[in-house]
């Protein structure tokens, strides 16, 4: 029993095991869920996927292989009426559950089926069969008040009371950009634990040795709790080409805020130089001199450089190269006294992967970084964050 599901997940590079295929199996015999196909993909998502960075591949590994399922539907073979009847109804607010039984739910589906017996041939632009680009109840990419969309795009009027084959997780696979609850997840790989403060919490394995002790006699032990004690300096590139990223580097930023005690940040434009400053309202008004940037932090700081790496590469490689002031040593003379500094600094790029071979002076700071510079996706974070944990 769906031996064909579990090869197809595992060819779509999805790390299914043959147990929790069979875990699958027995909690399909003990009928702990309905026989839907909706809560037979929530069970097998929550059963064979250990990962929820690989739930936008399961999505669509799922989806291909339910694909002739759907072509079956569409030729008056299939129609699961109880998955149908139960999503149809459960995103729509109350107004709209009333408003749908008015029109008649039952006759939707009636009129459905009665359109997958007699349809023969494709349609596009009608008001009956099932088609595209029209005013039918069924297809995609036209315009009904209520409808079932099936197998294709929607026409942005979102009005279709069901989407057959609509993916509904997308930001966890490994080549996504991430959101500050993902930034979060990956930040934590890069933690340095100590036990400091007020002894607050509940030392269980003490607790147990002390009472023994005791020949039985009840004796708690508390301790600090463990607290990340690894120190994070960030530089964060703004203006100009950042701009199209500020949502992708505020949650970047938001993130590590929450999860390292100790972080302090810094800008920059373009490329490191002579000076950085901590607020953009003042940045010609109170400038910290870079030298004494790298007086101030020792080596046992973990650097963040986050930029998208596109400009001029006489910013990088020429005295007097900066578009906003004369500099009078190289961007490329800064960013190796960084790095001979801080032995341990990666460079987080917001630019596609995809876009680097065609910017010449990403070529070159990647270079200058020793190839430690990490794509904003979910893989690329945690590479640098064990890079940097070392």
């Amino acid at each position: 029993m769906l031996l064909d599901f579990f090869y197809h997940l595992r060819s779509r590079g999805l790390p299914v095991s043959i147990q929790e295929h069979l875990t699958l199996l027995d909690a399909l015999r003990r009928g702990i869920m309905p026989p839907t196909l909706d809560d037979f993909y929530n069970l097998a998502r929550l059963v064979l996927i250990k990962d929820e960075t690989l739930y936008d591949r399961f999505d669509q590994a799922f989806g291909e292989f339910y694909q002739p399922q759907l072509h079956a539907l569409e030729q008056g073979k299939v129609l699961p009426e109880d998955w149908l009847r139960q999503t149809l109804t459960r995103h729509l607010s109350p107004e709209e559950k009333a408003a749908l039984e008015k029109h008649g739910l039952d006759k939707l589906l009636e009129l459905f089926r009665q359109r997958l017996q007699e349809q023969q041939e494709r349609h596009a632009g009608g008001s009956k069969w099932i088609g595209t680009g029209g005013s039918s109840p069924f297809g995609h990419g036209g315009y009904h008040p209520e409808g079932i969309r099936l197998g294709g795009p929607s026409a942005g009027n979102r009005t279709a009371v069901k989407v057959w084959e609509k993916r509904e997780f997308q930001d966890y696979d490994d080549q996504q950009e991430l959101g500050t609850r993902n930034f979060k997840m990956a930040l934590r790989r890069l933690r340095r634990f100590a036990r400091e403060g007020a002894p607050t919490e509940l030392d269980l394995d003490g607790t147990i040795r002390e009472t023994a002790r005791n020949a039985g006699m009840l004796d708690l032990q508390m301790r600090a709790e463990r607290q990340n004690r690894v120190n994070v300096l960030m530089l964060l590139d703004v203006g100009g080409s950042m701009d199209d990223h500020i949502a992708q580097v505020e949650a970047l930023f938001s993130a590590a805020r929450s999860e390292f005690k100790h972080l302090e940040a810094y800008y920059f434009h373009n490329c490191v130089y002579e000076t950085v400053w901590r607020h953009n309202s003042r940045r010609y008004d109170e400038r910290l001199d870079t030298w004494d940037l790298l007086r101030k932090y020792n080596d046992d700081w973990r650097v963040i450089i986050v930029g998208d790496a596109t400009m001029s590469p006489y910013e990088i490689m020429a005295p007097g190269g900066s578009v906003e002031h004369y500099n009078k040593e190289t961007g490329a003379a800064w960013l190796q006294r960084l790095r001979e500094h801080w032995p341990r600094t990666a460079w987080l790029n917001p630019e596609p992967r995809a876009y680097w071979p065609y910017r010449q002076s990403i070529a070159i700071i990647e270079n200058l970084m020793s190839g430690h510079m990490y794509p904003v996706t979910t893989a690329g974070l945690e590479e640098a964050m064990r890079y940097l944990s070392r």
